[in-house]
């Protein structure tokens, strides 16, 4: 890209925010919790909105690697890429804890009324969330590895001042 007077600009001028984010951290709710924190203080450009959306998505995939493909039992890693694209930011998330039930994520329901909540079992309402904020959500398994790969919408456009 070139400005009026015909130089090129630096690549990290086309987005809001360029970093990539790479962690590896182990299978644990206190693990979860602080790449959230990491992954939001690194989208500090973002909107307060967007951050929120991200956070959201990231914390129900996290928690699910925890909860459902390690088990209580078992520990293992997650690795969470972050890319930033014109399109948004794209997410990988890899594991080698369990497959996913007959190797696709949930359909996910939404959330029933406040009311009924206390009596219901585990029902991918988390996923439900995860498919209303994200696009392009795909799950495979290859050589004893999850991969869920999905596109969080944001704005990377540069911010105007």
């Amino acid at each position: 890209m070139q400005t009026e007077a015909g130089r090129s600009l630096p690549e990290q001028a086309l987005h809001r925010h360029t970093k990539d984010i790479r962690l590896t951290f182990p299978s644990s709710p206190l693990s979860v919790r602080r790449a959230l924190q990491t992954i939001v203080a690194d989208l500090q450009e973002l909107e307060l909105e967007e951050r929120g959306s991200v956070e959201l998505v990231l914390a129900e995939v996290l928690n699910n690697v925890v909860e459902h493909a390690y088990g209580a039992d078992e520990r293992g890693w997650i690795s969470l890429e972050c890319a930033t694209e014109r399109d948004g930011l794209h997410f990988r998330i890899r594991d080698e804890g369990r497959p996913m039930p007959d190797d696709t994520p949930p359909m996910g329901a939404p959330a029933p009324l406040p009311e009924v909540l206390d009596k219901l079992p585990e029902g991918g309402f988390g996923w439900f969330l995860i498919k209303d904020l994200s696009r392009d959500v795909h799950y495979s398994r290859l050589d004893d590895v999850n991969e869920l790969t999905f596109r969080i919408k944001v704005d990377t456009s540069p911010r105007k001042n």
